[in-house]
C-alpha cells in the first residue's frame, strides 16, 4: 500500500549580479539578502522497494556553474580516456563494502585529486608506444621536413586524445608549433581549447608572445572558447616578455568575458601594474581582491614589497608588512629578501635589521642575497658593530656564500674602515678555488687603503694586480690618485692615470672631479701642470673653465655662462662636487672673490638648496655637503649678510647655528674641526654645541656684538 506525503521546502537561489556598479575585477557574494523560492514535493513509499528506480537529476545541478579545471586537471584522464573500454561486468558484480561516514565531521567541498586511485600507465599498451614515438620526433631535427617524415610513421590514427599527449610531450616549441599546425591542416578531428592551451604554454616557455597572440586571435576568429588557463597563459607570457601594456589589455578582455583570474593571473597582473608604476591600480586591485574572499600568496606580497622598495616607499612597505599580518601570512625567505632590499632602497637600517633578526628567530637560514642585501645595508650605514656582528655569524653558522656576497663583504669593511677583517677576508679569498679576488676585489681594498692614507700597500696592490692579471676599473684608479693626490705623489699619479688610459678606461666625472681636488692640493705650478695634463685628456672643457677663473679679467657673466656649459655637460650626482672644487681652487691661489662668485652661481643653479634656513627663533647655515674651502667661503658670505642685516637695523633671532655634520668613516676627514679652525681664526662667537655633533652655535647678543665691532659705523642692538 503506497502512502502520500507532501511537504514544503525552501530552496535558496543565489542571484546573479548584472548591476553595473558591481567592483571592476571581483563580485562578492551576497551573504544575507538571497530570495528564495518555495516548492511542493510529493512522495510516496511502497511497501515492497524491490523494484529500483533511475536516480533523477537535481535541476539545481544544472545551474550551478561549473569550475574551470587546471591544464594538469584536464590532461589527467588522458590516460585513462586512451584504454580500451572494459566489461564493467565484474566491477559490478561484487558487493562493495558499506562506508561508515561521521555526521559531525564536515564534508569536503571538493574532492582532493590525491585521494583518487589512478590508473596505471603499465595497463595502456597505446601510452607506452605513443611516448617512443614523442620521443622519436623530440630526437629528430628541428625543421619541418624532418618531423613530416616521422609523423608518417604515426603509430595510430591521430585522434583527440593520444594527438594531445603528443602535442604536450614536444619540448622545443618549434616542433610543438608544426605539430600542432599539423593537426590542423589535416583536420583530424576539430580543435577544442585545450589544444590551444597546450600549445600556448608550450610557446610560453620559449618567450613567443606574439604567436600566442595569433593563436589567441585564432580561437576568437574560429569561434573556439578562451578559458580561464587561455587567459591566464597570455597574460603571465606578456609579463615575462615585458609586454605590459599587453597584459594589461589581456585582463581587461578576459574581465569583459566574466572569467574570474585565478592565483597565478591575479599575481602576474599585479606585478604588471607596479611595473608600470601605477600604484593606486595595484592597491585598488589587491584590496578589491581581498575584499571578494581571495587571499594573496607570498608572490603577491613579494610583488608589493619591490614596488614600494624600488620608489623608497616606507609607508607602502609598513602597509605590505601591516596586510601580511591581517591575512596570517608568514613571510618565507624570498619575501624576507624582499623587504630587506626595499627597506635598504627607502634607507631605513634599523627596519632592515629588525627583518633580518625577524627571519633568524623564524628558523629560516638566511641565502647568499639575503646577506648580501643586509651587509649593503650596514656598509652604507657605517654600522661597524652590526658589521662584525654579521660577519662573526656567517663564520659560526656557516651560511652560504658567493662571489657577490665576498665582494660586498669587502666594500663593507671598505665603507666602515675595518682594515684587518678587509686583509683577512682578502687572503681567504686568494686561497679559495672559486673565489678568487676579481676587479671589484682588488678596487675595495684600494678604497680601504686610499682612505686610510696608506700609499704603499695601495701601490704594493697596485703592481700585484698587474702580475695576477686583474685589471684596473675606473673606481680603483679614482681611489689611488685621490690617495696619490693628497700624499703629493704626483709622478706616480701620472703613472696610474697613464695605465688607465693604456687600458681604455673612460674617466668618468668622479675621477675628474678627483683630479680638480688635487689641483686644489698642488703647491708648485709644475705639478698643477702635471695633473691638469691628466685632467685635459678626460675632460678638456673643465681645464679651460680652470683657466678662465683664474684670469681675474673675466667677467661674472662670462664665467656663469661657461660654468653653465660645464655643468650641462656633467652628471647631477657630480655638479656640486666641481664646484666644491674649483671653490677650492680659487681659495688655494689666494682669489676669494672669484670663489664668492661661484659659491653665488652654485646657489642660482640649485647646487646648493639647504645651505641657509631660517625660522622664527634661530637662523641656521648648513654646510654639510661643501668643501672646506666651499664652507669657509659661505661662512664669511653669510657673515657678511648678517652684518648688512644689523646695520640696517633688523630683527634678529635668538639663536644662530652652522651645521658641517660628523663623517661616520672611520677615515673620513672632519671638516668639523677644519671649520672650527676657521672660526678662530675670524675670531666669530660661535661654540661647539652640546647637544650636537659638528654643530656651532651663537647666541644674538654675542653675534650682534662680534658684528658691531667688524661695522666701522654704530649699530642699534635690537632686542
Amino acid at each position: 500500500m503506497a502512502a502520500t506525503f507532501s511537504t514544503a521546502l525552501d530552496v535558496h537561489f543565489a542571484v546573479s549580479q548584472s548591476d553595473p556598479k558591481r567592483p571592476f575585477f571581483f563580485t562578492k557574494r551576497l551573504k544575507h539578502q538571497k530570495p528564495s523560492q518555495r516548492f511542493r514535493i510529493s512522495c510516496k513509499t511502497s511497501e515492497s522497494s524491490s523494484s529500483s528506480s533511475k536516480p533523477q537529476q537535481n535541476p539545481l545541478e544544472e545551474q550551478l556553474p561549473k569550475k574551470t579545471q587546471s591544464l594538469s586537471e584536464q590532461l589527467q584522464p588522458l590516460s585513462i580516456t586512451t584504454l580500451p573500454k572494459k566489461d564493467q561486468a565484474d566491477r559490478l558484480s561484487s558487493n562493495p563494502k558499506s562506508t561508515w561516514v561521521n555526521p559531525s565531521k564536515p564534508r569536503r567541498s571538493v574532492l582532493s585529486l590525491q585521494r583518487q586511485k589512478r590508473s596505471p600507465h603499465a595497463y595502456n599498451p597505446q601510452l607506452r608506444e605513443l611516448k617512443l614515438f614523442a620521443k622519436k620526433l623530440n630526437d629528430c631535427e628541428n625543421n619541418e621536413g624532418a618531423l613530416l617524415s616521422v609523423l608518417e610513421q604515426f603509430p595510430h590514427q591521430p585522434n583527440r586524445e593520444n594527438s594531445l599527449l603528443i602535442l604536450n610531450s614536444l619540448k622545443p616549441w618549434q616542433k610543438a608549433y608544426l605539430f600542432f599546425n599539423w593537426l590542423k591542416t589535416n583536420h583530424f578531428f576539430p580543435m577544442e581549447t585545450i589544444f590551444y592551451n597546450v600549445m600556448m604554454k608550450c610557446l610560453r616557455f620559449g618567450g613567443q608572445f606574439e604567436v600566442i597572440q595569433e593563436l589567441a586571435n585564432e580561437m576568437v576568429s574560429n569561434e573556439i572558447p578562451l578559458d580561464n588557463i587561455t587567459y591566464s597563459t597570455i597574460i603571465s607570457c606578456a609579463r615575462r616578455c615585458y609586454h605590459f601594456d599587453k597584459a594589461v589589455e589581456w585582463f581587461e578582455r578576459m574581465y569583459r568575458t566574466g572569467l574570474m583570474p585565478d592565483e597565478v593571473t591575479y599575481s602576474a597582473i599585479l606585478d604588471v601594474y607596479a611595473k608600470l608604476g601605477k600604484v593606486e591600480e595595484v592597491i585598488s586591485l589587491y584590496e578589491r581582491g581581498v575584499a571578494s574572499g581571495w587571499k594573496p600568496d607570498m608572490v603577491t606580497f613579494s610583488v608589493l614589497a619591490k614596488m614600494f622598495g624600488v620608489a623608497g616607499d616606507y609607508e607602502g612597505i609598513k602597509y605590505v608588512l601591516q596586510e601580511m599580518k591581517s591575512v596570517k601570512v608568514r613571510p618565507n625567505l624570498v619575501v624576507y629578501n624582499t623587504l630587506i632590499e626595499a627597506m635598504g632602497r627607502a634607507r631605513k637600517p634599523g627596519f632592515a635589521r629588525n627583518l633580518f633578526e625577524d627571519l633568524i628567530e623564524s628558523g629560516l637560514t638566511p641565502n647568499e642575497k639575503t646577506l648580501t642585501a643586509i651587509a649593503k645595508i650596514y656598509g652604507k650605514a657605517r654600522w661597524e658593530k652590526d658589521a662584525l656582528k654579521l660577519w662573526e655569524e656567517m663564520k659560526s653558522k656557516n651560511w652560504p656564500v658567493d662571489f657577490i656576497l665576498y665582494n660586498t663583504l669587502l666594500t663593507m669593511f671598505a665603507d666602515i674602515g675595518l682594515v684587518e677583517e678587509a686583509e683577512q677576508l682578502f687572503i681567504d679569498m686568494k686561497r679559495s678555488e672559486n673565489f678568487k679576488p676579481d676587479s671589484w676585489s682588488y678596487t675595495a681594498m684600494l678604497n680601504i687603503y686610499a682612505s686610510g692614507g696608506n700609499v704603499d700597500k695601495a701601490m704594493e696592490l697596485f703592481e700585484e694586480m698587474f702580475e695576477v692579471g686583474v685589471e684596473l676599473n675606473v673606481m680603483g684608479t679614482t681611489c689611488l690618485i685621490q690617495c696619490l693626490g693628497k700624499t703629493q705623489r704626483i709622478e706616480e699619479l701620472v703613472r696610474v692615470f697613464t695605465v688607465s688610459i693604456q687600458q681604455e678606461i673612460e674617466p668618468d666625472d668622479r675621477l675628474c672631479g678627483c683630479l680638480l681636488s688635487v689641483v686644489s692640493l698642488c703647491d708648485n705650478r709644475e705639478d698643477i701642470d702635471k695633473v691638469l695634463a691628466c685632467l685635459h685628456q678626460a675632460n678638456p672643457r673643465l681645464v679651460e673653465f680652470v683657466e678662465l677663473i683664474k684670469d681675474e679679467k673675466s667677467s661674472l657673466n662670462t664665467v656663469k655662462e661657461e660654468f653653465r656649459r660645464v655643468l650641462s655637460d656633467s652628471k647631477d650626482d657630480a655638479r656640486r662636487p666641481f664646484c666644491n672644487c674649483l671653490i677650492d681652487i680659487c681659495r688655494s691661489k689666494n682669489l676669494h672673490e672669484r670663489a664668492h662668485d661661484l659659491l653665488y652661481l652654485g646657489t642660482l643653479y640649485g647646487l646648493y638648496p639647504r645651505l641657509h634656513n631660517r625660522t622664527a627663533d634661530e637662523w641656521s647655515l648648513n654646510v654639510r655637503t661643501l668643501s672646506v674651502g666651499a664652507a669657509k667661503t659661505a661662512l664669511e658670505e653669510w657673515m657678511g649678510t648678517l652684518a648688512k642685516i644689523v646695520k640696517r637695523g633688523e630683527a634678529l633671532p635668538e639663536l644662530f647655528s652652522a651645521q658641517t655634520g660628523t663623517g661616520t668613516h672611520k677615515f673620513a676627514q672632519g671638516l668639523s674641526n677644519s671649520f672650527g679652525s676657521h672660526l678662530k681664526e675670524l675670531g666669530a662667537p660661535f661654540k661647539n654645541s652640546e647637544d650636537k655633533v659638528g654643530c656651532f652655535v651663537a647666541t644674538r647678543e654675542d653675534l650682534l656684538l662680534w658684528l658691531q665691532s667688524k661695522i666701522p659705523s654704530s649699530c642699534t642692538v635690537i632686542s
